[in-house]
């Protein structure tokens, strides 16, 4: 560990681990099998790529997208480590070289898609080399119960057949619980070590308005931003028009899809990540692991499938940990076509789990509790506090005694011995003669009709916070069942009161706006920026790869103007001192003078 921490701050140039890092790697460093939760920007890479400079032999990364693939070996490169990636966009004469480097032991990190990784000569290959490691990024993909499932991860799970003694290690950064273990199963990891990091993003605003004139809604939201941000459609039209609209305002911006060549697509999103193009109007084709870190905003046209989508895909506002803004525009006749969309699958099983998923999502657009606290709970982070930092906390919606209430709903569930749906509940709730319940008797039942005064939609909404309070959850391997958590069980004895939002129709638009101000000098870090941008331009890699955002905010507060005092500024280790320091330290000076 103490060799970790030299690398951590003589490469990366941080002083310290961030929450997390120092459990993990020492996990990792003892050869143990590992599964990492952590937030988007939370740090997950450094996780692997300090073990891999510390161990012995070559670390394997499996990564699903070239893009993320070249960001990060840019990356690494610029902090001068030893690392390459091998994909389809390689020549025949690039691969032969990288396979040599490997053979030669000349590389600490390669990087690999899955498919590639599990083709039989690739095995064979590596079985010849000293494996020390292999990491799995974004291992939400290997599960069934995961949002963003891909057959391609199903395979990794022999990985560990073959190399039964190399450590294993699982990154994602959403994963609910039922993800949680099947990751675990399904890549064979041998009693792991699991670190759930904090999904807390503080330094994002989660922001919700009814959509009404959508295109309008988000040209003022746009022109009230600075800097990159990315807008989420569900479809390809709504990216075109979007964009056209946008353009005719006089917005830097370009539209990602599916239906672009694939030279137009990457030609796109390298002008992204390099500053050229301010925002992207995309379907969610666009984004899964793009490394940018100075992205201030994303916007969700349309409501996305599930909660860890959304989080994933709000997650790419703000790596750099400055304030970063999420809109959510929410409409329920998108919800209903998007119901109708997933219950029309092919898969029965599989339409059920989204089904699940969505209605997740649905009641966070419908929530009148703080949002940050939903989504954590979502995550099983239940958090007590409200975050001061969304629309829910910035113009509270009315609260009252909701103990009665809430005490309805938890003997019910308690009463249906916690085996049915939410809306069999509310059916149960407000007296209402179907003959299933008649079957089955439950109009018998002390709490039958114990609800009827309130409608279906109060009901509905009732129980989505108690899901969010954490005094229920939704068993999603169990047809959806709600069930009592442990919380639930002084409500249930009426030895503790709650209070509840009143459910409304209507939001506040007018919301109050709180703006961190950054102590740093804007003019500098203006001028630092455009250095930045010349010097990716010249080196041809993203202008993150030479500094973060937050980098810069750093030099422009404490203004360095030697070598010793450049090195204390966040992200600058031993190989970017080097590189960069004359120039930024030389601009530092002049804009002093």
């Amino acid at each position: 560990m103490q060799q970790a921490t030299a690398l951590l701050n003589n490469i990366f140039g941080y002083p310290e681990f961030r929450p997390g890092q120092a459990e993990v790697i020492e996990q990792v460093l003892a050869q143990r099998d590992t599964l990492v939760l952590m937030p988007t920007g939370g740090g997950k890479s450094l996780c692997y790529q300090i073990p891999a400079l510390v161990l012995p032999g070559l670390s394997i990364v499996v990564s699903p997208l070239i893009s993320l693939m070249k960001d990060q070996v840019d990356a690494l490169n610029a902090y001068g480590v030893e690392a390459a990636y091998i994909n389809s966009n390689l020549s025949s004469e690039q691969l032969v070289q990288v396979f040599r480097a490997m053979q030669e032991g000349r590389l600490k990190l390669v990087y690999v898609a899955p498919e590639r990784l599990m083709k039989l000569d690739f095995i064979e290959r590596l079985h010849h080399l000293d494996i020390s490691l292999i990491a799995v990024d974004e291992a939400h993909c290997v599960s069934h119960w995961g949002h963003d499932f891909r057959k391609d991860y199903r395979l990794l799970g022999q990985l560990k057949n073959q190399f039964p003694h190399v450590p294993m290690l699982g990154l994602t950064a959403t994963a609910d619980l039922a993800t949680r273990a099947d990751i675990v199963q399904q890549l064979n990891l041998n009693q792991p070590f699991v670190f759930k990091g904090s999904f807390d993003r503080p330094n994002i605003r989660y922001n919700q308005v009814t959509k009404y004139k959508a295109t309008e809604q988000v040209i003022q939201f746009v022109k009230q931003q600075e800097g990159s941000g990315i807008i989420y459609c569900n479809s390809r039209k709504k990216v075109d028009d979007l964009t056209l609209a946008l353009a005719r305002q006089g917005v830097n911006c370009a539209g990602y899809h599916a239906g672009l060549e694939g030279s137009v697509r990457d030609s796109i999103q390298r002008d992204f990540i390099q500053d050229k193009i301010d925002i992207i109007v995309a379907t969610v084709a666009f984004g899964m692991g793009i490394d940018k870190s100075n992205v201030r905003f994303v916007v969700h046209f349309d409501l996305p499938r599930s909660i860890e989508s959304y989080y994933q895909e709000i997650g790419r506002a703000g790596r750099d940990g400055m304030p970063a803004e999420a809109l959510l525009l929410y409409d329920e006749k998108d919800a209903a076509r998007i119901r109708q969309w997933i219950a029309s699958g092919e898969n029965e099983e599989r339409n059920e789990v989204e089904l699940q998923k969505f209605a997740a999502m649905e009641a966070f657009g419908e929530a009148q509790t703080c949002r940050r606290q939903i989504l954590l709970n979502y995550f099983a982070e239940y958090s007590a506090g409200q975050c001061q930092n969304c629309d829910i906390c910035l113009d509270p919606p009315k609260a009252f005694d909701g103990t009665i209430v809430a005490l309805k709903v938890l003997s019910c569930v308690l009463r249906l011995e916690q085996q049915v749906a939410s809306q069999y509940l509310i059916d149960v709730l407000r007296g209402k003669q179907l003959k299933r319940i008649i079957e089955l008797q439950h109009d018998k039942l002390s709490t039958y009709g114990i609800g009827k005064e309130q409608s279906d939609a109060y009901w509905h909404n009732i129980i989505n916070q108690l899901i969010h309070r954490g005094l229920l959850r939704v068993d999603i391997t169990q047809h959806s069942v709600l069930k009592l958590t442990e919380a639930a069980r002084p409500i249930l004895r009426q030895t503790q009161d709650i209070e509840l939002a009143v459910p409304r129709l209507t939001i506040d638009l007018s919301k109050k706006k709180q703006v961190a101000e950054q102590a740093y000098d804007r003019a500098l870090f203006a001028k630092l920026k455009h250095l930045r941008k010349s010097i990716a331009e010249q080196d041809d890699v993203p202008p993150f790869v030479v500094f973060s955002d937050a980098s810069l905010a750093d030099m422009a507060a404490k203004c360095p103007q030697s070598s010793r005092d450049f090195l204390a500024v966040s992200g600058v280790g031993q190989t970017k001192l080097e590189r960069y320091g004359p120039r930024f330290i030389e601009a530092i000076s002049r804009h002093l003078n």
